[in-house]
């Protein structure tokens, strides 16, 4: 029989390894360095929009994702910003983010005001994707604080607080938000840059330098999410750590960006990876394999973007991938039926079968450098254009500055991972495929 004081040690044992294990989950918690934003889609625009707090938690500012945007910017004069403080222009701060040397703020025909149009201030280059009529050479650059969601991978934590207010933004005039979804003010900048979201509060939170972003395929359900710092990446009922799982490839630099040759618009600030081939069902695609690597003067290559709705690609390509994949189809009894503008193959939906990855049609696998490829399920290599008709989701365009843009629609329901630390781009398996979307309703 167990003696009183043998009991009592039980006890106490118990209770400091119960403390033991409490104090190591709270540590284990505390160091848990990544943020989390919510990832809408507007179906209406295609676009994808976040929301993120500026200078009171009261701000919810709901800005379209920019992967290539410089910096972020909305129109300040719908909130508050009783923190904001100008750039002023010939301060270091100002010549270390203005890399474009966009000069100093005059307000010309503009009602100066602060924050908004401040006279003096430093001007900072910004430029709508979606209204490219407007390209602003001359927006003011201030700062303020921003506040931010941690994340442990699999629900919401606290609230912070940056430490200083120092994030950098631009505001823009009414006439700049032409062409982005009704519900947003702004956009947030996520290309390679010092100004980045990302960039910034990797500076100022000590956070590993490195972003996911998951897009949701649908509006009806929870969001989608972007995560920065890193990893885990839990999305239920799939059990295992996403982040774990990646394949990855070099990110790599437009070669005018690595001479120091300043490029218009938003290539200097995109995100590049290096297409070794395109395959259907296993068979290469055949075209000029020189499209897919850059030329001196910084075009073709392959990109990433946001703001592009359907991966585009260059003429000859895009009429390879046609024919590749009509070919194809022929072997799976899809009917095909007269095509519908922008796209080139178009199927009656009725002679394709469903599974958990959505239509099962031919696979689209993208090579990518480090031995590697990015397989395309039906979910993303079709889009359905009304209830009978299913098409093959690519496009053809011929000025575009990339022979290759990887656009929206076939990035839903990846974990794609920039790390910035290491010049990697990871990308997981399709999420449906693990029986799960990027859409989750994560709790506190």
């Amino acid at each position: 029989m167990s003696s009183p004081i043998h009991h009592c040690s039980l006890i106490f044992l118990f209770l400091v390894v119960a403390i033991f294990s409490v104090s190591s989950a709270a540590k284990s918690k505390s160091k848990t360095k990544a943020f989390i934003f919510p990832l809408t889609k507007d179906t209406e625009t295609l676009q994808y929009y976040t929301s993120i707090k500026i200078s009171r938690r009261q701000n919810n500012v709901p800005l379209v994702l920019n992967l290539a945007g410089q910096n972020t910017w909305f129109s300040c004069d719908a909130y508050k910003l009783p923190t904001y403080k100008p750039i002023m222009c010939e301060t270091d701060k100002c010549k270390k983010y203005n890399i474009k040397n966009a000069g100093c703020i005059i307000c010309f025909g503009i009602v100066p005001r602060t924050p908004g149009c401040t006279i003096g201030a430093c001007a900072l280059s910004s430029v709508n994707d979606y209204n490219r009529l407007y390209y602003s050479y001359g927006q003011s650059l201030g700062e303020d604080f921003i506040y931010v969601v941690k994340t442990n991978g699999v629900s919401l934590g606290s609230t912070y607080k940056s430490p200083e207010p120092i994030f950098p933004f631009t505001c823009s005039e009414a006439d700049m938000l032409g062409g982005l979804s009704n519900k947003t003010k702004g956009m947030a900048g996520l290309g390679n840059g010092i100004t980045s979201l990302h960039a910034q509060l990797s500076t100022q939170f000590t956070i590993s330098h490195k972003f996911a972003i998951c897009l949701p395929s649908t509006s009806e359900s929870a969001p989608g999410h972007m995560f920065i710092g890193g990893g885990p990446y839990y999305f239920l009922p799939y059990g295992k750590d996403i982040a774990k799982e990646l394949i990855t490839t070099p990110l790599v630099e437009n070669p005018l960006k690595v001479r120091g040759i300043e490029i218009a618009h938003d290539p200097e600030f995109s995100y590049f990876v290096n297409v070794t081939s395109i395959s259907v069902d296993h068979k290469l695609v055949s075209f000029n394999a020189s499209l897919l690597s850059f030329e001196k003067d910084g075009s073709q290559g392959t990109s990433l973007s946001t703001t592009t709705a359907y991966t585009i690609l260059r003429p000859s390509i895009y009429e390879a991938l046609v024919s590749a994949f009509t070919e194809a189809a022929v072997f799976r009894k899809m009917k095909r039926v007269e095509s519908i503008a922008p796209f080139g193959a178009c199927y009656e939906s009725k002679s394709v079968a469903r599974s958990q990855t959505g239509p099962v049609v031919p696979y689209v696998d993208i090579g990518l450098a480090g031995n590697t490829h990015w397989r395309f399920y039906g979910a993303n290599s079709m889009v359905s254009v009304n209830n009978d008709v299913l098409c093959l989701a690519f496009v053809g365009a011929p000025f575009t500055s990339s022979s290759i843009v990887i656009g929206t629609h076939q990035m839903e329901n990846y974990l794609i991972e920039f790390d910035l630390s290491s010049s990697k781009l990871g990308i997981s398996t399709s999420l449906s495929f693990r029986n799960t979307t990027c859409s989750q309703s994560r709790g506190i």
